[in-house]
């Protein structure tokens, strides 16, 4: 199983096979907005126009079979904080501050969809068919050394009893090993949660360093217990394909962002 790229007219969103519930990894393509949010921005506290935005919105909502009204959002901080949501999570207004702070959240409500926002972070979202739960992960790399994936699998495990072995997880579209260049912060942090295996993860370029955000957080998932048959991770790279999906980096800032949605 693998990542497929769908079409809907100008829409374009990523899926992978081995989640099998309504899911969607976004690209740039397919939305009304304009200038450096062209076109499929899902940004809401942007100066981009609110029409466009909500357009945005309502095209990959219809295409999941749900509405901007019954999402549920987190105000992402680079941590680790998993929030389990019910339906008085939904954002029914989709402009308004989200009243707390998570980069992680996981449901085992039906109808009810997850999003995280990505503009070169790794999102992840995770699928245990058995209880039904699902989870959806934004992971920069604060997030990454953090643990914050095992810390999703544990509190699906914690709330709803979801085992490991049961879960699937997919690796989407982010910053790869090819373009993640970094000070030394990052690699100190991430051989200070892996010891010895951190090196895998790791190639040094003169005084920076290329660090694999993707294969770190495969590395935790199956820490975790999670199958590595369970695991699909994407090949594609925000910083090289930036014309198909928003990147930081590439932009400097001046962008729109992605969504990974899913939903039982």
């Amino acid at each position: 199983m693998s990542f497929t790229l769908i079409k809907n007219g100008e829409l374009e969103y990523m899926t992978c096979g081995i989640i099998t519930v309504p899911h969607a990894f976004t690209t740039r393509r397919g939305g009304k907005s304009r200038g450096i949010y062209s076109s499929l921005n899902l940004r809401i506290n942007s100066d981009d126009e609110r029409e466009a935005v909500r357009y945005n919105y309502e095209t990959i909502c219809g295409e999941l079979g749900t509405s901007p009204e019954k999402l549920v959002f987190s105000r992402q901080v680079h941590k680790d904080a998993v929030r389990a949501v019910t339906s008085a999570d939904c954002h029914k207004v989709l402009f308004s501050a989200v009243p707390y702070e998570a980069d992680g959240l996981i449901t085992c409500e039906k109808g009810l969809p997850l999003v995280i926002f990505i503009a070169d972070c790794i999102p992840i979202l995770l699928y245990d068919s058995t209880i039904p739960a699902i989870g959806a992960v934004h992971a920069g790399w604060r997030g990454t050394v953090l643990d914050i994936t095992g810390k999703a699998i544990a509190e699906m495990k914690r709330h709803y009893g979801s085992r490991p072995e049961n879960i699937r997880a997919a690796i989407g579209q982010g910053i790869d090993f090819c373009c993640f260049e970094t000070g030394p912060e990052v690699p100190r942090a991430v051989r200070e949660l892996l010891g010895k295996d951190a090196e895998a993860f790791i190639k040094p370029r003169g005084q920076k360093s290329m660090v694999n955000l993707k294969g770190i957080n495969r590395f935790l998932l199956e820490r975790r217990g999670v199958l590595p048959s369970n695991i699909e991770v994407s090949d594609e790279c925000t910083f090289c394909l930036s014309e198909k999906y928003w990147s930081h980096r590439v932009t400097r800032g001046e962008r729109g962002v992605s969504g990974a949605f899913i939903m039982i």
